[in-house]
Order: structure tokens, then sequence, then C-alpha cells
């Protein structure tokens, strides 16, 4: 699984560096044809961002940052909401694995 090492890769980062990356992954998931390489760090940055808007959980999971995320701009928001569309629409992706394919576009 990615997960782990992309929370590395966030826990590594200086502080100011997180926004950067987090953004980096999203884009290039948003950006990218054909097979997606980072979906499973896509989803992980989505739900950082989405523990940070109004009745947000915290993130509860060992593969998770050790690190505080800093407070994330409002348009990191948009940006996921167009990443996580991406993931699942791609049949080859982690979301095959992950949902039921019925199920896909509800997930």
């Amino acid at each position: 699984m990615a997960g782990p090492t992309f929370a590395n890769s966030l826990d590594a980062a200086k502080p100011e560096e997180r926004e950067a990356l987090i953004r980096g992954v999203l884009t290039r998931t948003v950006d990218a044809t054909g097979w997606l390489t980072e979906g499973e760090e896509a989803v992980a940055a989505a739900a950082l961002i989405a523990a940070q808007c109004p009745g947000g959980g915290p993130i509860d999971t060992p593969y998770g940052p050790e690190e505080p995320m800093p407070a994330f701009p409002d348009d990191l928001r948009t940006l996921a909401d167009k990443a996580l569309p991406r993931i699942v629409n791609d049949e080859a992706g982690p979301a095959s694995d992950w949902v039921d394919p019925e199920d896909r576009k509800q997930w």
C-alpha cells in the first residue's frame, strides 16, 4: 500500500513543504492520462483535506502522518474534488479493488 510511504514523505517534509506535496499529488492525478500511478496517495491527500473541512473528523490510522498538517487553503478542496472522480472512474485503479463496480459512482 502506498499510504505509509506518502505519510512518511509528509512527515519527512518541512511543515511549509507539506501543502506542496498534497497539491502535487492531487494535480498529477487530475492531469494524468492513462493509468493512475498515485491514486492511493491522492485519496490520502483528499482525506487530510476533508479532515479540515467543517464537520471533518480527525485522521486516526497507523498509516497516516505522525506530524500535524498545516491548515490547508480552500482551493485544495476544489482540487481534491476534481481528483477523486478521476480515481473512481479509473477502471484499473484503486477504486476497482475497493468497491463493487455498481457502487463505484456512489462511492
